[in-house]
């Protein structure tokens, strides 16, 4: 079991501990967070209770239930409803009406995206879509390492340097100007750099972290790297 990290607790609910849900309580709980973890199912809250400072069986559209939490205490809450578009919409909407500062939620399709936009979800995560993305755009081709998706215009993408810019700096490439792309950080074998010094040598085989609308980037994928 990988060694939890120690510091300043945040604290988060999870609302719904399916293998999405699941597995955002064990990474908070690594990073050293504090997790209130709810389910209507109480063999999944079992399972998950060695990873929460409380996990509850609740059916989060009571809404008497969930302001007895005191969920308007909390940093963040995660709604997680995977299999109920009807239990994720009346429970933001719940969280949202109690107070809860930021409330971030897992969506099935457009439709409950726009839904949960309109009652006050602060973020809507399509966790199949995105990871579709990722997955699509690693095959499309060889230079992308990795994709996360930033809104519909921007991206930050992992690209592979090739022996087109091995040894410049990135001061003579002058990505910005050129391609309108913002380099974050740069990998090797050696490490990661993050904000790299524009006299950064590139080596042949490095990741360069790369962030600009899609358009920059993918011109930059095809003329500059």
């Amino acid at each position: 079991m990988p060694r939890r990290i120690s510091g300043k607790k945040k604290q988060f609910i999870v609302i719904g501990l399916g293998s999405f849900g699941g597995s955002i309580t064990r990474e908070l709980y690594y990073l050293g967070c504090d997790v209130l973890a709810i389910d209507k199912d109480i063999e999944k809250v079992k399972k998950y209770m060695p990873y929460t400072i409380h996990a509850v069986q609740l059916d989060s559209t009571d809404e008497e239930a969930l302001n007895s939490l005191g969920v308007s205490n909390f940093d963040h809450v995660v709604v997680a409803i995977g299999d109920n578009i009807q239990s994720s919409v009346l429970t933001t909407l719940i969280l949202k009406e109690l107070g809860t500062d930021k409330v971030w939620v897992k969506a099935e399709n457009r439709h409950h995206q726009n839904v949960l936009t309109k009652i006050g979800a602060d973020l809507v995560i399509h966790p199949e879509s995105d990871m579709g993305l990722r997955v699509a755009h690693n095959m499309a081709s060889e230079k992308i390492v990795d994709y996360i998706n930033l809104s519909n215009e921007y991206s930050i993408v992992e690209l592979v340097a090739s022996k087109k810019i091995h040894n410049k700096s990135l001061l003579e490439l002058d990505l910005r100007a050129k391609f309108g792309v913002t380099i974050l950080a740069i990998k090797t074998k050696e490490g990661i750099n993050v904000s790299p010094h524009p006299d950064e040598i590139i080596p042949e085989g490095s990741i360069l972290v790369t962030m600009g609308s899609n358009q920059s980037i993918r011109k930059f994928e095809e003329k500059g790297i």
